[in-house]
């Protein structure tokens, strides 16, 4: 007789293509308990891969199926930034290397702690009417390397760029990220707020939807 006790089933594995500590933290909070075993790229050495796309999804893709190639399994990947519209949407998907990009890291700060420098330099003069943002994440799950229909998912969460940081949690621009609804910063959010109302959070619960019919 087959034996359909969650509890006694095999979890899938999947590999997560990030080297990210922040991402890692909140895909194992919110995925470690439905079924999947998530594993880093890092515990089967994969080398990353020139993120060369022009928007999210594409980036996305590009990294889910590098770890899926060299791993030989699944593959979830992220890619996400905060979008400005003082800014025009900058830096979107060059978030993670905004201060590097704008030779602004000297390379004596975190490169957070640089990006976020960046930032307030470019949105001094913004008054605070104008100074609506919002962070950005598309997830891609590949169920092999030669994928031809990812499943893809994609979530947003809107918010003020503040005047300073502000919360010593979370990570990136989240000191900076001004949450209406709460009244504070992404840094000041526990963890489990931060996954039911942010980019991420919303983008891996649709994902994990889309990956149980699957």
């Amino acid at each position: 007789m087959q034996n359909d006790n969650p509890e006694n089933m095999e979890k899938q594995k999947v590999v997560l293509a990030s080297g990210n500590a922040g991402k890692l933290r909140e895909f194992f909070h919110i995925l470690g308990d439905v079924g999947f075993e998530v594993v880093a790229q890092s515990d089967y050495q994969v080398t990353d891969v020139p993120e060369t796309g022009l928007s999210f999804v594409e980036n996305a893709i590009i990294k889910a199926r590098n770890a899926s190639l060299q791993t030989g399994l699944p593959a979830l990947a992220d890619d996400s930034g905060i979008e400005v519209d003082a800014l025009l949407g900058r830096p979107g998907i060059y978030s993670a290397r905004y201060a590097k990009m704008s030779n602004a890291d000297k390379g004596n700060v975190d490169k957070n702690e640089a990006n976020n420098i960046q930032l307030l330099k470019e949105m001094k003069n913004i008054p605070t009417e104008q100074r609506s943002a919002r962070f950005r994440c598309c997830i891609v799950y590949m169920r092999h390397a030669k994928d031809p229909s990812p499943l893809i998912a994609d979530g947003s969460w809107e918010g003020v760029i503040m005047t300073k940081p502000s919360g010593a949690g979370g990570f990136g621009y989240d000191p900076l990220f001004f949450v209406p609804s709460h009244g504070i910063s992404a840094a000041e959010l526990n963890a489990d707020e931060k996954n039911k109302i942010s980019h991420r959070g919303k983008a891996l619960q649709t994902m994990l939807r889309l990956m149980k019919g699957n």
